[in-house]
Parts: C-alpha cells; sequence; structure tokens
C-alpha cells in the first residue's frame, strides 16, 4: 500500500522518541487508506518473559498507533487515552521487524475511537486492541511544557525512503 506521509518522531517518547535509549524508535507512516502503520523492531530490553515483549510495551504500541491515525485525518487534534483494550493472540517476539496497523472508527466534538494490530511481516496477527481518546490542546495535556515554549507534538523528522508498505 502507498505511503501518503511519513510522521515525525518525538525526541523522548518510549515509542517513537530518537533520544530515549529504551524506546522502540518506531517510525509511522501515513497510508492511502487513511490508515497509521508503524514500522518498529522491540528489542531485548522490551521483553517479559524470554523471548516474548511485555504486555505493556505492546499496549503501549497499539495506543501510539490508534493515536497518531487521528493525523491521518486531523492533522492538528491531539487527544488523551480514555479507554483501552487489548487481546493479545500470539507471543510477541523482539529483535524482528513488525507492523502495526490502526485506523479511526468514530469521531466527535469531544472524542475519537480505533483500533490497531500488532502483525508480523508474512501478515500473523500477534496482538490487537481498541481505544477510545478525548480530544484536548496541547496546553492542557503538558502545560508545563507549553509555557516553557517546548513542542508537545512529534517534531523530528526522520528521513527515510518508505514509499510502500506491504500489509496483509
Amino acid at each position: 500500500m502507498k505511503v501518503i506521509r511519513k510522521q515525525n518522531n518525538a525526541k523522548d517518547c518510549i515509542v517513537c522518541g530518537i533520544n530515549n535509549p529504551y524506546g522502540i524508535h518506531a517510525n509511522f507512516y501515513e497510508m492511502e487508506d487513511q490508515s497509521c502503520c508503524a514500522i518498529f523492531e522491540y528489542r531485548f530490553e522490551h521483553q517479559s518473559y524470554p523471548e516474548r515483549v511485555h504486555g505493556g510495551m505492546i499496549c503501549a504500541m497499539i495506543d501510539e498507533t490508534v493515536g497518531r491515525a487521528i493525523w491521518c485525518l486531523e492533522p492538528n487534534v491531539y487527544g488523551c487515552t480514555l479507554k483501552i483494550s487489548i487481546e493479545y493472540h500470539k507471543g510477541v517476539p523482539y529483535n524482528q521487524k513488525l507492523l502495526c496497523i490502526g485506523k479511526i472508527d468514530k469521531r466527535d466534538k469531544i472524542t475519537f475511537h480505533g483500533h490497531a494490530e500488532i502483525k508480523m511481516l508474512d501478515g500473523t496477527m500477534l496482538a490487537r486492541g481498541e481505544a477510545l481518546y478525548m480530544r484536548l490542546p496541547a496546553s492542557i495535556i503538558s502545560p508545563d511544557a507549553v509555557a516553557n515554549g517546548e513542542k508537545v507534538a512529534a517534531d523530528v523528522y526522520v528521513p527515510d525512503d518508505v514509499k510502500e508498505i506491504d500489509i496483509r
């Protein structure tokens, strides 16, 4: 599927932060079907049981992907998670490229709702979830950062040459 736009990364986020030494360092893309797709790889530091990624890290990836999927439709909207539900279908490996694909299902003036799936490159579904977010301005989400002139949104562009992603 064709990539429409690569989204920016943040500096310190556990999911996309380029400066976070323990982060996943995921890259997110807006796709032609208005979904958001992350390409990422968990590392040894993200494990729970040997050879399995911790469920909290899986939840964080699904949360971030759905939260970013709203930017495919409304690029200036921020939100905070009100409710999230995760289904774990198979053990999620680390040191292996994975995809997380998210899409918005419903949106109104106050909230938005979406779903996401973590898949192996061959299309095997490992986990999926759905989440509800409250729309909030950046000044409410992180008032001290805004007051200090810091950016709240992902504001670091990391170039790459990804033009298409095989989403099975």
